[in-house]
């Protein structure tokens, strides 16, 4: 099983970002996915969740309104569509994977990608 993300990068503040995460080695368009992240010093915390479908989304209230996530089962890949970004969204973001399509709760991932560093600056 491999997660790989992408699309990481240093942006000024009202910037945008589009992570990417190809998936392989498991039935992905089965899975719901998830988008975390983790600041330095900070726990890792829940971003946006979509059902295995696409047809349900979640969203943490913090960036509710300026990120979207979104999959395209074709290609085993999950997005985060990240605009107007924050000072406060710089951390390493992870993607992971839930068989259960529970989505939201957190322990329910058992797959997860590496991360990939987003840096806001302002």
């Amino acid at each position: 099983v491999q997660l790989v993300e992408s699309g990481g990068g240093l942006v000024q503040a009202g910037g945008s970002l589009r992570l990417s995460c190809a998936a392989s080695g498991f039935a992905f368009e089965d899975w719901a996915m998830g988008w975390f992240r983790q600041a330095p010093g900070k726990e890792r915390e829940f971003v946006a969740a979509i059902s295995w479908s696409g047809g349900n989304t979640y969203y943490a209230d913090s960036v509710k309104g300026r990120f979207t996530i979104s999959r395209d089962n074709a290609k085993n890949t999950v997005y985060l569509q990240m605009n107007s970004l924050k000072p406060e969204d710089t951390a390493v973001y992870y993607c992971a994977a839930d068989p259960t399509d529970t989505i939201v709760v957190v322990t329910l991932y058992i797959y997860w990608g590496q991360g990939t560093q987003v840096t806001v600056s302002s």
